[in-house]
């Protein structure tokens, strides 16, 4: 890849349109060349950002945007998700032992801890104009 290309995508926040951005982001996945086993945790990492913004940022409400940005690079693929909701402090989120989780049964709550997984940087800031902004980036190599 030798230059800086960029994807967009606005989108109404309806759960009904989560197979379209997973879609839109698994179609750039492919056509940069990742392997279908990258594609598909790109694409669950995004499904999970996205379900948490309608759910969390903005309770449900329909009549909200969420912007997504896909740049390629270099070496990387960074997927940006902005939306305009309830912020939160990633800090107070705490990553779930999975053994206890298992244990109890449990059932949702693994949102970020998924995407910290499946991806090999993910970030969440609140900007200066009051939009929240979630960064997952996945490289072209193994970085380990």
């Amino acid at each position: 890849m030798n230059k800086i290309t960029d994807y967009k995508l606005k989108i109404p926040s309806k759960t009904d349109n989560l197979e379209l951005i997973r879609n839109f982001v698994a179609g750039v996945a492919r056509k940069v060349g990742f392997k279908e086993d990258d594609v598909s945790k790109i694409e669950l990492a995004v499904d999970e950002a996205c379900t948490n913004v309608i759910e969390h940022a903005y309770k449900n409400e329909k009549d909200k945007d969420i912007d997504l940005a896909v740049k390629i690079d270099f070496n990387k693929l960074t997927i940006v998700i902005t939306d305009r909701g309830k912020s939160f402090d990633m800090k107070d989120i705490k990553m779930p032992e999975m053994e206890k989780y298992l244990a109890e049964l449990r059932v949702g709550g693994l949102g970020i801890y998924l995407m910290k997984t499946l991806m090999d940087e993910v970030d969440y800031v609140v900007r200066p104009d009051g939009k929240n902004e979630v960064r997952m980036v996945k490289f072209f190599l193994d970085q380990s």
